[in-house]
């Protein structure tokens, strides 16, 4: 009897091949995840500026923020107390110093990924935008959120944010 000799389809594949073939994917996913998240945030060419007090507070009235030349931006969300999870606010921005195309308020979790919530104000003239907005429930018993707000003006995207935390019921 002749000798067997093996056949290319039998041959054996190394053992960590097919880890990493898993690993390399897993990458992928993730880095395609992390660029997409990145390009919806649409943060690019903003030009951020620090809201003008630390410790502003929300929940108690208005914070603003000096964005330059002359230029303030204040931002206000009208609740009866505190602002609570799902529940409608209305949301209102005043741009003093510079006419802007649009404005808009985005929710976003300051230590926890709680996705992109985004609310796009409409004009009212004078350099007024209102709407309405809503952060979402989490299983902490505090969470700490913050409003990034940003208006298209002929010099470009300006921005400011503004921290707050909403208690669980």
């Amino acid at each position: 009897m002749p000798p067997r000799i093996p056949s290319s389809s039998g041959a054996a594949r190394p053992p960590l091949l097919p880890l990493l073939i898993t690993v390399t994917l897993l990458t992928l996913a993730v880095a395609l995840w992390y660029l997409t998240r990145y390009s919806l945030r649409d943060e690019v060419g903003v030009h951020w500026h620090p809201p003008a007090e630390v410790r502003c507070d929300l929940h108690a009235g208005p914070c603003t923020a000096r964005l330059g030349q002359g230029i303030t931006l204040r931002l206000a969300i009208a609740s009866d107390g505190p602002i609570r999870a799902l529940e409608r606010l209305p949301l209102e921005v005043r741009l003093a110093g510079i006419a802007a195309e649009s404005a808009r308020v985005d929710f976003v979790g300051r230590d926890m990924d709680m996705g992109l919530h985004r609310f796009p104000l409409e004009a009212v003239g004078g350099g007024v935008f209102r709407g309405e907005g809503q952060v979402t429930i989490c299983t902490e018993a505090v969470m700490p959120w913050r409003a990034k707000v940003v208006v298209d003006t002929p010099q470009g995207r300006l921005g400011s944010w503004f921290d707050f935390d909403v208690a669980r019921r």
